[in-house]
């Protein structure tokens, strides 16, 4: 693929935001006030107006863009480590997607620590999937996506589905994909120095937080990786070479492959954890929701 890349300044600036946000948390600060970090972050620079109702008990929102066919419906589960992020959070990423896929797209606010720990997330995205199922929409005009601890909500909602005979959604695409909460990969010592954020305490102890004592983190019921991965859909994961969770998403494709699935890779040089959010400031992400949406419509 051919791939403008961005100059260091630009990706410099964008690093600089993110830690400049992360750089502010401390012990004592509140989980309502990270939450609104992360928010702000991530404000749109467009307007956008989510639809936003209750499926099934689970807030939800539809975002999508004009001319958007509202025959093909991307379930969208943000990231943000089980403990922040929101439809608001990811609503210019969901529009991207809306706009490059040619989709409506349904993002869920599903619960989160520390007021909810796993399995809750997970029963959010069934109720949330088996509500559409309801509505009469196709599984074959679904596809799931998500990032980081959304992508790892994604893959355990396929699992579980498959698991329970409950017809698949077409697809899956999954950015900067948080598939091994033991974080056992390589990339966790080898980009330790490139990562800005993600470093494998902080993700184990987001982890420990999500799972607490009743479930271990290699347990394949909360990461994917560890869990038979035969008869899923194609699936496409997106992530930066700069990550230290970038084997998550390796480890998982190998094993995938392996399980008979048809599912891609595609590693954008320099590019941090789910850079795609980035899309004003990077050419890269802009190429990724390119990619994604291209890959979406075949799935359709």
């Amino acid at each position: 693929m051919n791939v403008q890349s961005a100059d260091n300044q630009a990706l410099k600036a964008v690093i600089e935001r993110v830690r400049g946000v992360y750089g502010r948390w401390r012990r004592d600060t509140s989980v309502a006030e990270m939450r609104a970090d992360w928010e702000r972050l991530f404000q749109p620079r467009e307007p956008i107006t989510p639809h936003y109702f209750d499926a099934k008990g689970v807030p939800v929102a539809w975002i999508a863009a004009p001319g958007a066919d509202d025959t093909r419906t991307l379930i969208y589960f943000h990231g943000g480590g089980f403990r922040v992020g929101s439809v608001a959070s990811h609503a210019e990423l969901m529009l991207h997607l809306s706009r490059t896929a040619g989709c409506r797209v349904l993002g869920v606010n599903y619960r989160c620590t520390p007021e909810y720990g796993y399995p809750a997330p997970v029963e959010d995205g069934l109720a949330v999937y088996r509500f559409l199922i309801e509505e009469g929409i196709d599984p074959a005009r679904i596809a799931l996506a998500g990032d980081s601890a959304g992508a790892n909500l994604a893959l355990n909602l396929l699992l579980r589905l498959r698991d329970q005979s409950e017809p698949l959604p077409a697809g899956a695409l999954l950015m900067s994909a948080w598939t091994d909460l033991a974080a056992t990969g390589e990339s966790y010592e080898s980009r330790a120095d490139a990562d800005p954020i993600h470093q494998r305490p902080m993700i184990q102890s987001m982890a420990a937080g999500y799972l607490g004592a009743g479930i271990a983190a290699d347990d394949a019921a909360a990461s994917p990786l560890y869990a038979s991965l035969n008869g899923l859909p194609p699936m496409l994961l997106q992530v930066g070479e700069a990550e230290t969770v970038l084997d998550d998403s390796r480890r998982f494709v190998e094993l995938a492959r392996d399980a008979g699935n048809a599912v891609e890779l595609a590693v954008y040089p320099r590019m941090i954890h789910v850079f795609q959010q980035f899309m004003h400031e990077l050419p890269e992400a802009r190429a990724a929701l390119d990619e994604a949406g291209a890959f979406l419509r075949r799935c359709w």
